[in-house]
């Protein structure tokens, strides 16, 4: 589970406690793009000794933030997800482009501005967005997955709203009249889509009906709407279809993605990132 490291707003940072916050947050940031980094390759990347890598990461596994190992640190894998560890679809899911995935999740923290509503779709890059966010003040995130509300359950420093529904239980996420209610009483400044296809011409597509119903009233209910999808995504087309692709101002995809692949979106006047 990640979280953010940092000082009370109102605690003036000393040049000493500057530095190592600014250290915890590289720290953080390599652990969400690789899963794991080990002490030889922080100290040289942020140019301190070996005795002050490990200060850090002690400091930081007792906050919960990571897990020391022999040599390094790693992330710590959400507790909630204990129940499917050994099932092998959700596992592949979680695995498939996982390290695509981290980058597509950094760059679309990014994007995220102090005091800004967000909402995020089902899905495991989205899961990557929300673990990614930090350093922002009075961010409220609008979710209908359960394991999006866990992961952020500790977070003092996001609003998380959870629309309610009927439990889906394969994906976490909730769907049905209820969901879609909740989620039509909400203006988003931005949204952050997952799909399991996004073609130009079909647009954007789910492999689930109450999913896709519950995304098309977070699409109308943003102000910019941005897909995060590994470039295995782009071209394919699901069963379900909740945005039109026109619709789109973002896409975010792996430097994987063929200019072939993304030619077709850039025509239709969306901005693409390849991360």
């Amino acid at each position: 589970m990640f979280y953010t490291y940092k000082l009370p707003y109102n605690e003036a940072l000393s040049p000493k406690s500057h530095k190592t916050a600014l250290r915890t947050e590289r720290i953080l940031r390599e652990l969400r793009r690789g899963g794991s980094v080990s002490v030889e390759r922080l100290c040289a990347l942020l140019n301190v000794s070996v005795a002050t890598i490990r200060r850090d990461l002690g400091d930081l596994e007792a906050s919960g933030l990571l897990r020391r190992t022999h040599g390094g640190a790693v992330s710590i894998e959400p507790l909630f997800y204990e129940p499917f560890r050994h099932d092998s679809s959700f596992q592949e899911q979680i695995e498939r482009h996982a390290e695509e995935k981290r980058r597509i999740a950094l760059a679309a923290a990014e994007m995220v501005n102090d005091g800004e509503t967000i909402a995020l779709t089902a899905g495991t890059t989205t899961t990557e967005v929300v673990r990614s966010i930090r350093n922002h003040q009075g961010v409220t995130v609008v979710t209908n997955t359960i394991n999006v509300a866990m992961e952020l359950s500790k977070r003092r420093d996001l609003e998380v709203f959870v629309t309610g529904g009927f439990l889906r239980g394969d994906w976490f996420s909730l769907v049905g009249p209820a969901s879609g209610y909740a989620m039509s009483q909400i203006y988003v400044d931005k949204v952050f889509l997952g799909v399991n296809g996004i073609d130009a011409e079909k647009g954007l597509t789910s492999g689930n009906s109450g999913e896709a119903a519950t995304n098309r009233i977070m699409v109308s209910q943003a102000k910019q709407r941005i897909v995060v999808a590994d470039h295995s995504k782009l071209g394919t087309v699901s069963t379900y279809l909740f945005c039109r692709s026109e619709e789109v101002h973002v896409l975010i995809t792996g430097v994987d993605a063929p200019d072939a692949a993304i030619e077709p979106f850039q025509a239709l006047g969306i901005e693409v990132r390849r991360v």
